[in-house]
Protein backbone atom coordinates (compact mmCIF):
# COMPACT_ATOMS: atom_id res chain seq x y z
CA UNK A 1 0.00 0.00 0.00
CA UNK A 2 1.22 3.93 -0.91
CA UNK A 3 0.20 6.89 -0.03
CA UNK A 4 -0.79 10.16 -1.97
CA UNK A 5 2.21 11.33 -4.25
CA UNK A 6 2.89 15.09 -4.18
CA UNK A 7 1.24 15.40 -7.59
CA UNK A 8 -2.18 13.85 -6.10
CA UNK A 9 -1.71 15.79 -3.37
CA UNK A 10 -1.56 19.10 -6.09
CA UNK A 11 -4.75 17.75 -7.97
CA UNK A 12 -7.68 19.20 -6.71
CA UNK A 13 -11.11 17.92 -7.55
CA UNK A 14 -12.75 20.00 -10.09
CA UNK A 15 -15.61 21.80 -9.23
CA UNK A 16 -17.89 24.51 -9.93
CA UNK A 17 -17.33 26.82 -7.22
CA UNK A 18 -14.11 27.78 -5.25
CA UNK A 19 -14.18 27.08 -1.46
CA UNK A 20 -13.79 30.35 0.39
CA UNK A 21 -11.11 32.34 0.96
CA UNK A 22 -9.71 31.05 -1.99
CA UNK A 23 -9.19 27.76 -1.30
CA UNK A 24 -9.13 24.69 -3.86
CA UNK A 25 -11.74 22.19 -3.50
CA UNK A 26 -10.09 19.17 -2.29
CA UNK A 27 -13.21 17.15 -1.40
CA UNK A 28 -16.26 17.65 -3.34
CA UNK A 29 -19.57 15.98 -2.94
CA UNK A 30 -22.46 16.11 -5.13
CA UNK A 31 -25.98 14.82 -4.79
CA UNK A 32 -25.28 12.19 -2.25
CA UNK A 33 -28.21 9.72 -1.56
CA UNK A 34 -28.10 6.49 1.13
CA UNK A 35 -30.79 4.11 1.38
CA UNK A 36 -31.06 1.22 3.74
CA UNK A 37 -34.06 -0.21 2.33
CA UNK A 38 -37.20 1.95 3.40
CA UNK A 39 -34.84 4.35 5.40
CA UNK A 40 -33.26 7.62 3.09
CA UNK A 41 -30.74 8.49 5.19
CA UNK A 42 -29.06 11.26 3.43
CA UNK A 43 -31.08 13.07 0.70
CA UNK A 44 -29.08 14.75 -1.77
CA UNK A 45 -25.85 15.84 0.33
CA UNK A 46 -23.51 18.80 -1.49
CA UNK A 47 -20.94 20.02 0.30
CA UNK A 48 -17.61 21.46 -0.67
CA UNK A 49 -13.98 21.34 1.85
CA UNK A 50 -11.12 23.10 0.87
CA UNK A 51 -7.77 22.35 0.92
CA UNK A 52 -6.02 22.98 4.02
CA UNK A 53 -9.36 23.44 5.22
CA UNK A 54 -11.32 22.70 8.18
CA UNK A 55 -15.04 21.42 8.54
CA UNK A 56 -17.01 20.24 11.18
CA UNK A 57 -20.02 18.31 10.20
CA UNK A 58 -22.91 19.09 13.24
CA UNK A 59 -26.04 17.11 13.66
CA UNK A 60 -28.28 15.67 15.78
CA UNK A 61 -28.59 11.81 16.64
CA UNK A 62 -30.04 9.94 13.34
CA UNK A 63 -29.37 13.44 10.97
CA UNK A 64 -26.59 11.39 8.51
CA UNK A 65 -23.78 13.20 9.66
CA UNK A 66 -22.12 9.65 10.32
CA UNK A 67 -23.40 8.21 7.32
CA UNK A 68 -21.48 11.18 5.07
CA UNK A 69 -18.42 10.58 6.88
CA UNK A 70 -19.00 6.60 6.29
CA UNK A 71 -18.47 7.47 2.65
CA UNK A 72 -15.13 9.22 2.85
CA UNK A 73 -13.96 6.73 5.06
CA UNK A 74 -14.61 3.88 2.04
CA UNK A 75 -16.98 2.30 4.77
CA UNK A 76 -19.92 2.78 2.88
CA UNK A 77 -20.46 2.98 -0.96
CA UNK A 78 -21.40 5.85 -3.25
CA UNK A 79 -24.56 4.62 -4.60
CA UNK A 80 -25.79 7.52 -5.90
CA UNK A 81 -24.18 11.18 -6.31
CA UNK A 82 -20.51 11.97 -6.50
CA UNK A 83 -17.72 11.65 -3.77
CA UNK A 84 -14.41 12.94 -5.30
CA UNK A 85 -11.04 13.69 -2.53
CA UNK A 86 -8.49 15.23 -5.05
CA UNK A 87 -7.64 13.29 -7.91
CA UNK A 88 -9.88 10.27 -6.21
CA UNK A 89 -13.43 9.54 -7.68
CA UNK A 90 -14.98 7.25 -4.55
CA UNK A 91 -17.59 5.57 -6.75
CA UNK A 92 -14.79 4.59 -9.40
CA UNK A 93 -11.40 3.55 -7.56
CA UNK A 94 -9.77 0.60 -8.90
CA UNK A 95 -8.27 -1.43 -6.30
CA UNK A 96 -4.92 0.00 -6.92
CA UNK A 97 -6.48 3.51 -6.25
CA UNK A 98 -8.77 2.42 -3.02
CA UNK A 99 -5.25 1.35 -1.96
CA UNK A 100 -3.27 4.44 -2.81
CA UNK A 101 -6.70 6.20 -1.07
CA UNK A 102 -6.36 4.68 2.11
CA UNK A 103 -2.85 5.30 2.48
CA UNK A 104 -3.16 8.91 2.21
CA UNK A 105 -6.01 9.25 4.94
CA UNK A 106 -6.25 9.63 8.24
CA UNK A 107 -9.01 7.90 10.02
CA UNK A 108 -10.74 7.63 13.27
CA UNK A 109 -13.61 5.77 13.47
CA UNK A 110 -16.61 6.56 16.01
CA UNK A 111 -16.86 2.90 17.20
CA UNK A 112 -12.98 1.88 16.21
CA UNK A 113 -11.65 -0.89 18.23
CA UNK A 114 -7.91 -1.43 18.29
CA UNK A 115 -6.10 -4.91 17.67
CA UNK A 116 -5.77 -6.70 21.18
CA UNK A 117 -3.29 -8.98 20.11
CA UNK A 118 -0.88 -6.30 19.59
CA UNK A 119 1.35 -4.18 21.34
CA UNK A 120 0.33 -0.96 21.64
CA UNK A 121 3.73 0.16 19.43
CA UNK A 122 2.80 -2.46 17.00
CA UNK A 123 -0.78 -0.54 17.02
CA UNK A 124 0.24 2.84 16.32
CA UNK A 125 3.12 2.10 13.87
CA UNK A 126 0.66 -0.36 11.36
CA UNK A 127 -0.06 2.74 9.04
CA UNK A 128 4.03 3.16 9.17
CA UNK A 129 4.49 -0.03 7.68
CA UNK A 130 1.78 -1.09 5.83
CA UNK A 131 2.30 2.68 4.19
CA UNK A 132 5.54 3.65 4.23
CA UNK A 133 6.81 0.67 4.85
CA UNK A 134 9.58 1.83 6.76
CA UNK A 135 11.95 -0.27 8.75
CA UNK A 136 11.54 -1.46 12.16
CA UNK A 137 14.03 0.42 13.62
CA UNK A 138 12.57 3.73 12.74
CA UNK A 139 9.17 3.08 13.17
CA UNK A 140 9.50 3.33 17.43
CA UNK A 141 10.80 7.12 17.40
CA UNK A 142 7.59 7.81 15.00
CA UNK A 143 4.96 6.06 17.20
CA UNK A 144 6.60 8.24 20.54
CA UNK A 145 6.64 11.08 18.52
CA UNK A 146 2.56 10.52 17.99
CA UNK A 147 1.98 9.27 21.34
CA UNK A 148 3.28 12.52 23.18
CA UNK A 149 1.43 14.45 21.00
CA UNK A 150 -1.54 13.16 21.93
CA UNK A 151 -0.17 13.44 25.46
CA UNK A 152 0.47 9.94 26.36
CA UNK A 153 2.94 8.15 28.81
CA UNK A 154 5.08 7.05 25.55
CA UNK A 155 7.17 4.96 27.04
CA UNK A 156 5.64 4.02 29.74
CA UNK A 157 2.96 1.96 27.50
CA UNK A 158 4.83 1.32 24.27
CA UNK A 159 4.72 -2.13 25.25
CA UNK A 160 1.77 -2.49 26.94
CA UNK A 161 -1.69 -3.67 25.42
CA UNK A 162 -4.13 -1.51 24.38
CA UNK A 163 -7.02 -3.32 26.44
CA UNK A 164 -4.69 -2.53 29.40
CA UNK A 165 -5.38 0.88 29.15
CA UNK A 166 -8.54 2.94 30.00
CA UNK A 167 -11.20 4.26 27.67
CA UNK A 168 -10.01 7.90 26.95
CA UNK A 169 -6.36 6.32 26.23
CA UNK A 170 -7.40 4.18 24.12
CA UNK A 171 -9.66 6.89 21.85
CA UNK A 172 -6.29 8.95 22.06
CA UNK A 173 -4.61 6.32 20.84
CA UNK A 174 -6.71 5.65 17.71
CA UNK A 175 -5.95 9.75 17.20
CA UNK A 176 -1.82 8.75 17.35
CA UNK A 177 -2.65 5.67 15.27
CA UNK A 178 -4.51 8.15 12.23
CA UNK A 179 -1.54 10.67 12.29
CA UNK A 180 1.32 9.09 12.88
CA UNK A 181 1.97 8.92 9.00
CA UNK A 182 1.27 12.29 8.36
CA UNK A 183 -1.72 12.04 6.20
CA UNK A 184 -2.65 15.55 4.47
CA UNK A 185 -6.43 14.27 4.63
CA UNK A 186 -7.80 13.37 8.24
CA UNK A 187 -11.46 12.12 8.82
CA UNK A 188 -12.29 12.55 12.50
CA UNK A 189 -15.82 10.78 13.72
CA UNK A 190 -16.19 11.91 17.57
CA UNK A 191 -12.81 12.19 17.65
CA UNK A 192 -12.71 13.13 21.59
CA UNK A 193 -15.78 11.22 22.74
CA UNK A 194 -15.02 9.90 25.60
CA UNK A 195 -12.33 11.94 26.92
CA UNK A 196 -12.40 14.63 29.24
CA UNK A 197 -12.77 18.15 29.02
CA UNK A 198 -9.01 19.12 29.83
CA UNK A 199 -7.58 16.73 27.41
CA UNK A 200 -10.43 17.39 24.73
CA UNK A 201 -8.66 20.78 24.56
CA UNK A 202 -5.55 20.11 23.99
CA UNK A 203 -6.57 17.86 21.17
CA UNK A 204 -8.07 20.55 20.20
CA UNK A 205 -5.12 22.66 19.96
CA UNK A 206 -3.08 19.82 18.39
CA UNK A 207 -5.72 19.39 15.60
CA UNK A 208 -5.69 22.83 14.98
CA UNK A 209 -2.03 22.53 14.81
CA UNK A 210 -2.44 20.02 12.20
CA UNK A 211 -4.86 22.28 10.08
CA UNK A 212 -2.04 25.29 10.59
CA UNK A 213 0.04 23.28 8.85
CA UNK A 214 -2.17 22.55 5.48
CA UNK A 215 -3.99 19.68 6.85
CA UNK A 216 -7.65 19.20 5.23
CA UNK A 217 -10.02 18.00 8.38
CA UNK A 218 -13.25 16.76 8.09
CA UNK A 219 -14.51 15.93 11.49
CA UNK A 220 -18.11 15.21 13.09
CA UNK A 221 -18.84 16.06 16.47
CA UNK A 222 -22.03 16.52 18.96
CA UNK A 223 -20.14 19.06 21.32
CA UNK A 224 -21.26 22.47 20.36
CA UNK A 225 -17.87 23.69 22.20
CA UNK A 226 -15.57 21.48 20.25
CA UNK A 227 -17.05 22.53 17.01
CA UNK A 228 -17.07 26.35 17.29
CA UNK A 229 -13.16 25.87 18.95
CA UNK A 230 -11.98 23.97 15.45
CA UNK A 231 -14.04 25.11 12.77
CA UNK A 232 -12.80 27.35 9.85
CA UNK A 233 -16.60 26.70 8.50
CA UNK A 234 -19.60 24.11 10.15
CA UNK A 235 -22.23 22.22 8.18
CA UNK A 236 -25.30 21.41 9.91
CA UNK A 237 -26.94 18.59 8.59
CA UNK A 238 -30.84 17.77 9.26
CA UNK A 239 -32.92 14.76 8.36
CA UNK A 240 -30.21 13.75 5.54
CA UNK A 241 -29.67 17.68 4.33
CA UNK A 242 -26.71 20.45 4.66
CA UNK A 243 -29.32 22.83 5.93
CA UNK A 244 -26.40 25.72 6.70
CA UNK A 245 -23.12 25.77 6.06
CA UNK A 246 -20.73 28.39 6.86
CA UNK A 247 -18.16 30.15 9.11
CA UNK A 248 -20.35 30.48 12.31
CA UNK A 249 -19.96 34.40 12.81
CA UNK A 250 -21.65 34.34 9.11
CA UNK A 251 -24.54 31.45 10.05
CA UNK A 252 -25.32 34.22 13.46
CA UNK A 253 -25.77 36.69 10.84
CA UNK A 254 -28.58 35.04 9.35
CA UNK A 255 -30.46 34.91 12.21
CA UNK A 256 -30.13 38.46 12.18
CA UNK A 257 -31.11 38.87 16.05
CA UNK A 258 -29.51 40.70 19.07
CA UNK A 259 -31.28 41.66 22.51
CA UNK A 260 -30.67 44.74 24.06
CA UNK A 261 -31.15 44.97 27.53
CA UNK A 262 -31.47 48.27 29.82
CA UNK A 263 -31.33 49.18 33.04
CA UNK A 264 -33.71 52.17 33.84
CA UNK A 265 -32.34 54.80 36.61
CA UNK A 266 -35.52 54.33 38.26
CA UNK A 267 -37.43 51.40 38.91
CA UNK A 268 -41.23 51.34 36.30
CA UNK A 269 -44.20 50.21 37.22
CA UNK A 270 -45.08 49.79 33.03
CA UNK A 271 -43.35 50.56 29.48
CA UNK A 272 -44.75 53.54 27.81
CA UNK A 273 -46.28 52.62 24.47
CA UNK A 274 -43.28 53.89 22.36
CA UNK A 275 -41.34 50.90 23.47
CA UNK A 276 -44.16 48.31 23.68
CA UNK A 277 -44.37 49.19 19.78
CA UNK A 278 -40.95 47.77 19.68
CA UNK A 279 -42.08 44.58 21.63
CA UNK A 280 -40.23 45.41 24.24
CA UNK A 281 -40.36 43.61 28.07
CA UNK A 282 -40.36 44.60 31.17
CA UNK A 283 -38.55 41.55 33.31
CA UNK A 284 -39.01 41.04 37.06
CA UNK A 285 -35.63 42.55 38.04
CA UNK A 286 -36.72 45.69 36.37
CA UNK A 287 -34.62 45.74 33.28
CA UNK A 288 -36.13 46.10 29.73
CA UNK A 289 -35.61 43.48 27.10
CA UNK A 290 -36.05 44.70 23.47
CA UNK A 291 -35.13 42.18 20.64
CA UNK A 292 -34.39 43.57 17.37
CA UNK A 293 -32.94 42.71 14.00
CA UNK A 294 -29.79 45.09 13.45
CA UNK A 295 -30.50 45.56 9.51
CA UNK A 296 -33.62 46.86 10.23
CA UNK A 297 -32.78 48.99 13.38
CA UNK A 298 -30.16 50.53 15.53
CA UNK A 299 -29.64 50.61 19.75
CA UNK A 300 -29.28 54.22 19.02
CA UNK A 301 -32.83 54.45 17.76
CA UNK A 302 -34.11 52.55 20.49
CA UNK A 303 -32.26 55.01 23.16
CA UNK A 304 -33.56 57.66 21.54
CA UNK A 305 -37.22 56.01 21.99
CA UNK A 306 -36.40 55.17 25.88
CA UNK A 307 -35.29 58.87 25.74
CA UNK A 308 -38.25 60.18 24.60
CA UNK A 309 -40.63 58.25 26.67
CA UNK A 310 -38.64 59.92 29.42
CA UNK A 311 -36.60 56.77 31.05
CA UNK A 312 -33.11 57.33 32.08
CA UNK A 313 -30.57 54.48 31.42
CA UNK A 314 -28.00 53.87 34.24
CA UNK A 315 -26.22 50.82 32.09
CA UNK A 316 -27.11 48.51 28.80
CA UNK A 317 -25.77 45.47 27.46
CA UNK A 318 -26.29 43.58 23.98
CA UNK A 319 -26.41 39.78 23.33
CA UNK A 320 -26.70 37.89 20.33
CA UNK A 321 -27.34 34.10 19.20
CA UNK A 322 -25.00 31.65 19.85
CA UNK A 323 -24.36 28.92 18.01
CA UNK A 324 -26.36 26.80 20.03
CA UNK A 325 -29.55 28.72 19.62
CA UNK A 326 -28.36 28.79 15.65
CA UNK A 327 -28.43 24.87 15.84
CA UNK A 328 -31.77 24.64 17.49
CA UNK A 329 -33.51 26.94 15.18
CA UNK A 330 -31.94 25.20 12.17
CA UNK A 331 -33.39 21.52 13.53
CA UNK A 332 -36.79 22.45 15.00
CA UNK A 333 -38.51 20.08 13.00
CA UNK A 334 -36.86 17.71 14.95
CA UNK A 335 -37.91 15.74 18.16
CA UNK A 336 -38.64 18.35 21.39
CA UNK A 337 -36.96 16.01 23.58
CA UNK A 338 -33.81 15.70 21.74
CA UNK A 339 -33.59 19.16 21.59
CA UNK A 340 -34.21 19.94 25.27
CA UNK A 341 -31.15 17.99 25.99
CA UNK A 342 -29.35 19.77 23.21
CA UNK A 343 -30.05 22.90 24.46
CA UNK A 344 -29.37 21.26 28.70
CA UNK A 345 -25.85 19.93 27.75
CA UNK A 346 -24.81 21.22 24.63
CA UNK A 347 -24.12 18.23 23.47
CA UNK A 348 -26.30 16.47 20.66
CA UNK A 349 -26.20 12.69 20.90
CA UNK A 350 -24.40 9.85 18.63
CA UNK A 351 -25.13 8.33 15.81
CA UNK A 352 -24.41 4.70 14.29
CA UNK A 353 -25.56 5.29 10.66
Amino acid sequence: MAGWSAEEMERPVPADQVAPEGREVFISIRGLHKRFGPRHILRGIDLDVGKGETVVILGLSGSGKTTLIKHLMLSLPVDEGAVRVGRFDLARLSTDDREAYRGGMGVVFQHAALLGSLTVEENVGLPLVEVERLPTEAVRPRVVAALKRVFLPAEEILHLKPDSLSGGMRRRLLVAKALVHSPPVVVLDEPTAGVDVELRRSLWSYMRSLNAQGVTVVLTTHYLEEAEALCDRLAIIDHGQVVAVGATRELLARLDEKELHLTPTGRLDELPAALRELGAELLEDGRIRVRYRPSRADVGAILERARQAGIGIRDLATSEADLEELFLRLTASRSPALLQGARRGAVLGEETV
